[in-house]
């Protein structure tokens, strides 16, 4: 199994790369897999009847999001930890704060170890293709497998994190990363 990646060569609209051809990467979405096909197939997994799976999927989500809802961080069956948190702006003053400080609100997800180390040992196929959609290159990875971590990192994958948890545009979010205001070149989000 691998994540399959397509680097497209766009043209930069915005940022200090605007006007300029990049070729920016994107994880290949297969497709969203219905809540159906995944109660069935657990159920041929585990011989456990499908209705008494679903009724425990629709409890077990009510669960998660009521907890999450209170300030939990809960667990998510073999998987990792979910809970809530927010984007911020910080400021000096304690006069200051205010509910306006917060950008967007988020969903954190925190993987658990066996999903790290799957995600580490899986491989990254990239197939670049130039602007006028040919297919000029494949790479298969040999990175180190590096896992960004939600808790610990503190944003110190971004260039404008300044290493205490706030960017350089003073900016902050529960849960460990920060926002960089305009450090992504890319108006779709992929890597620039």
């Amino acid at each position: 199994m691998s994540i399959k990646v397509s680097a497209k060569q766009m043209l930069m609209k915005v940022g200090t790369k605007a006007g300029t051809y990049r070729f920016v990467l994107q994880a290949q979405l297969y497709n969203k897999l219905a809540e159906a096909k995944v109660i069935k197939e657990a159920s041929m997994r585990s011989g456990i009847a499908q209705g008494t799976i679903n009724a425990s999927w629709a409890a077990i989500g009510e669960v998660i999001k009521a907890w999450a809802t209170e300030g939990h961080s809960v667990a998510i069956p073999g998987l990792g930890t979910m809970r809530f948190g927010v984007r911020a702006s910080s400021v000096a003053d304690v006069s200051e704060v205010s509910t306006g400080l917060i950008k967007t609100r988020k969903v954190i997800f925190t993987p658990n170890v066996d999903i790290k180390d799957e995600l580490k040992s899986t491989s990254i196929n990239i197939t670049c293709y130039d602007k006028d959609g040919n297919l000029v290159k494949q790479v298969t990875s040999d990175d180190a497998g590096t896992v960004e971590d939600n808790e610990n990192d503190n944003g110190e994958t971004s260039d404008n994190v300044n290493g205490n948890g706030t960017d350089n545009g003073g900016s902050t979010e529960t849960g460990g990363n920060t926002e960089t205001p305009g450090g992504n070149d890319n108006p779709s989000g992929g890597i620039g």
